[in-house]
């Protein structure tokens, strides 16, 4: 199908990668499966790029409302369904590729009645189904030692602590600044170019209401079942925890991660059920940083689907955090 692709100079939901990926990917045809369906920029990107359908899947239903003014013009070439991605298998088989965007849609961000933003004032949420409990529930619900956990490990924040012993002082809190002012108040003030103090503290509560580590440890299962020979997966992670995650699940599955202790007794290695497109992950050039600082800390990891049968690696073998229950 052809169709007119992006212009980013006036985007302002530019796609993040979107040109190494679909460099890295070509030449693409046939059915994709866009995980992150959010604003629709790498369906689109994909159908002028010689994909003759593209199935979009999300869970927020928003992004399906925000879609009917341009979507039809498409007709059968986009498929829209209501879901998440760790379940694309049941969406969708013998796949040519799955995209992956693990990023927050800046949409959901702008938009201060959802909860995600520590820069806007609005109901502590940040459930992108928009359905079961929110992050005032984990806040306001959770003990102290649990939501240090929470903030350590999902927001690899080291003041998690002291962050957890003074929210559990200032409870009940329901909005966005309220939170974000006591997690200020526990940290030094952020020099020029640093980043919100907040920012840790408010990824690792989105990371739990969404179950995000555990979305994407179950999608890259279900995209080995779903992809057929050849097929391609494409993942953009933007922080270490998950990119860690795609990395190992990659090298574990190719074949191709090293033993770790070399006097240990070799360990069953499964048929390879990927080829790596490279060994070292992709990162947004200086042209893209520019137009889009968004990219800078993204990471784009490629690889292509073999005959080998579908297998499954365990959450500890490619770094998944497991939060410890009953402290």
């Amino acid at each position: 199908m052809s169709a007119a692709r992006i212009d980013v100079s006036n985007d302002p939901h530019i796609p993040v990668l979107i040109g190494p990926l679909i460099k890295a990917v070509s030449p693409v045809s046939g059915v994709w499966l866009d995980g992150t369906f959010g604003n629709g920029g790498y369906t689109r990107e994909l159908l002028a790029a010689g994909a003759d359908k593209v199935i979009g899947v999300d869970r927020d239903p928003l992004v399906f409302e925000m879609a009917q003014d341009w979507v039809a013009e498409y007709g059968d070439h986009i498929e829209l369904v209501e879901g998440t991605f760790s379940k694309l298998d049941e969406y969708a088989s013998d796949l040519d590729g799955v995209v992956l965007d693990l990023g927050v849609s800046s949409m959901q961000i702008d938009i201060a009645e959802r909860g995600f933003s520590f820069m806007r004032d609005g109901p502590l949420d940040m459930r992108m189904s928009q359905s079961g409990p929110s992050a005032a529930d984990l806040v306001n619900e959770s003990e102290e030692g649990e939501l240090a956990d929470i903030i350590y490990l999902y927001g690899e924040e080291r003041a998690s602590r002291r962050i957890a012993k003074s929210i559990v002082a200032n409870r009940p809190i329901t909005t966005t600044l309220e939170l974000a002012k006591i997690v200020e108040s526990c940290l030094p003030r952020a020099k020029p170019n640093q980043s919100h103090p907040a920012t840790r503290t408010f990824q690792a509560l989105r990371i739990a209401v969404n179950n995000e580590y555990g979305e994407l440890y179950e999608a890259m299962m279900a995209a080995e079942r779903a992809l057929k020979p050849g097929g391609q997966l494409a993942i953009v992670t933007f922080h270490s925890v998950e990119d860690r995650m795609v990395k190992r699940f990659f090298q574990k599955r190719s074949g191709s991660m090293a033993n770790a202790n070399r006097y240990a007794p070799e360990t069953h290695q499964d048929e390879a059920a990927w080829t790596l497109a490279s060994r070292k992950a992709i990162a947004a050039d200086e042209d893209e940083l520019k137009i889009n600082p968004r990219s800078r800390s993204a990471k784009l990891r490629v690889a292509r689907r073999t005959s080998a049968a579908a297998g499954r690696v365990a959450p500890k073998d490619i770094g998944m955090p497991v939060q410890k229950k009953g402290r």
